[in-house]
C-alpha cells in the first residue's frame, strides 16, 4: 500500500556548505560524521542533491508526497526566505518555511513578508543558537509568537543535541509559551531530544505542540515518542527525516519498523501535517 508521506524536515545539500555542498571541506566531513552519528548506512548519500531537480527527483523516487524545506537565519548561517520561495515555488512537491532571527530589528516585518508575500507556510527560529542565545520562553521572543499567532501560522523551534548550550533547549520553556499562546501551533524540531520525557510531557499538557523528532527518533530513548505516539500523542507527531542529515529512503524504511501501531500511521506520516499548514494532499 502507498502511504502519503510529509517530510517536516528537508533540505537539499546544495544550499549551503553546511549541509555539506562542497566535497573536501570540513563542513562536509561533518554532515557525514553527523549522517553516521545517526545511523545513516551511506553517509555521502546527500551528494546527490547538488541540484534542485535531483532532490525533488530523490523525494519522488523514494515517495515522500511533499517535503518541507526549512530556512536558516541564525548569526553563522542564513538561507533566505527568497531563496526558499525560489527553490520551492516550481514543484508541488516541496513546501517553505521561513525563518527569522528574532533579534534582528526586521524580524516582524520579514514573518509578515514571508506570509503574505511569499505565502511561505510558517515561521522558523532557532533562539539558542543567537547571539546571545535565549531560551523559547524569553519575552523578548513574545512579539515573534504574537506575530504567528495572529497569521494563524506555526511556529517552528529548533533545539536539540547541537545546540551550542542545552541550557537553552530545555522544554520547560516551550511549556510557558504554549500557555501564554493557547491558539499558536508551536512546532519542537528536534523533538527538543535529549529531554525526551520531558518534552512528552509539555505536549501532554498542551494540545497546541507539535513533536518532530526527526533524525532523533533512531538514537537512544527514543522510544518514548513512539510510545506516546501510540497513546495520546497521535495527533501532535510528526515524520521529518532532517535531509541532507539522514538519508531519505532509509530514514522511510526505518521509521516504518519503530512500532508505530498501524492506525497512527497516517496520522503521524500525514495527516497531522496536513491540518498543521493547511494543505490538500
Amino acid at each position: 500500500m502507498k502511504r502519503k508521506i510529509v517530510d517536516m524536515r528537508s533540505r537539499p545539500a546544495f544550499l549551503s556548505d553546511f549541509y555539506g555542498a562542497t566535497p573536501g571541506t570540513s563542513e562536509f566531513e561533518v554532515a557525514k560524521w553527523l549522517n553516521r552519528r545517526v545511523g545513516s548506512k551511506n553517509d555521502e548519500h546527500f551528494i546527490r542533491s547538488s541540484t534542485i531537480e535531483a532532490f525533488v527527483e530523490e523525494v519522488r523516487e523514494v515517495g515522500i508526497t511533499a517535503a518541507v524545506v526549512v530556512g536558516r537565519d541564525t548569526p553563522n548561517l542564513t538561507i533566505s526566505n527568497d531563496r526558499i520561495l525560489e527553490i520551492t515555488s516550481p514543484h508541488s512537491e516541496l513546501i517553505g518555511i521561513a525563518s527569522v532571527d528574532p533579534q534582528k530589528s526586521n524580524a516582524l516585518a520579514e514573518i509578515e513578508r514571508a506570509v503574505n508575500q511569499l505565502g511561505l507556510a510558517g515561521i522558523n527560529i532557532e533562539p539558542g543558537f543567537g547571539t546571545p542565545p535565549l531560551s523559547a520562553d524569553d519575552p523578548s521572543l513574545y512579539p515573534i509568537y504574537d506575530a504567528c499567532d495572529q497569521l494563524q501560522i506555526p511556529v517552528f523551534l529548533m533545539s536539540g543535541p547541537t545546540t551550542p548550550d542545552l541550557n537553552y533547549a530545555r522544554p520547560e520553556a516551550v511549556s510557558k509559551v504554549a500557555r501564554l499562546f493557547p491558539n499558536l501551533s508551536i512546532v519542537c524540531y528536534h523533538g527538543f531530544y535529549p529531554y525526551v520525557n520531558e518534552i512528552i510531557g509539555v505536549a501532554f499538557r498542551y494540545e497546541n505542540v507539535y513533536l518532530v523528532p526527526d533524525m532523533y527518533i533512531f538514537l537512544p530513548g527514543s522510544q518514548l515518542y513512539v510510545e506516546a505516539a501510540n497513546g495520546f500523542l497521535r495527533d501532535q507527531l510528526l515524520f521529518g527525516s532532517s535531509y541532507p542529515f539522514r538519508a531519505m529512503g532509509q530514514t522511510v524504511e526505518d521509521f516504518l519498523n519503530l512500532g508505530f501501531q498501524e492506525h497512527v500511521l497516517d496520522d503521524v506520516l500525514f495527516k497531522n501535517a496536513e491540518r498543521l499548514l493547511k494543505l490538500n494532499l
